[in-house]
């Protein structure tokens, strides 16, 4: 009896094992994510000034937001990456993400002006490709 109790001790360890290993590295991996890379793809473009770039990485209703938001502020396309640039995160480590349908949200670490900051980052599904819709970063605790 002793040994039977042992192993189905050691064949639930077995299989647990591994099973536990696969969902801690799904919630260290957020970076091997879709949404993550796309959001990566945004802020690549923020970095290299692409405003067209820009737009692309985000949903075609926050785009359109970005144009009329632009040209209220009376900022050219160069002027406003400029802006974007200066307010992007440094340090910035995705930490956890929340997929729900077509809906995501990445949560996310960085510092701005120097002091640490936390980040939540909206994704939509739109065309079969993970949009950025907005992102929001606090100083908060």
């Amino acid at each position: 009896m002793r040994i039977a109790g042992r192993v189905v001790v050691l064949s639930a360890l077995l299989i647990g094992l591994p099973l536990f290993s696969a969902f801690a590295a799904d919630a260290k991996n957020v970076e091997a994510t879709p949404q993550a890379k796309a959001y990566r793809a945004l802020l690549k473009a923020v970095a290299a000034g692409d405003f067209d770039g820009y737009k692309k990485c985000m949903t075609k209703e926050a785009a359109a937001g970005i144009d009329k938001q632009t040209k209220e502020m009376g900022l050219d396309p160069k002027k406003g990456m400029e802006i974007l640039k200066a307010m992007t995160p440094t340090d910035l480590k995705l930490t956890a993400l929340k997929v729900d349908g077509k809906k995501a949200t990445l949560e996310a670490t960085g510092k701005v002006d120097k002091e640490p900051n936390r980040g939540t980052v909206s994704l939509e599904q739109e065309d079969g490709q993970w949009k950025v819709v907005n992102q929001s970063w606090t100083n908060a605790k």
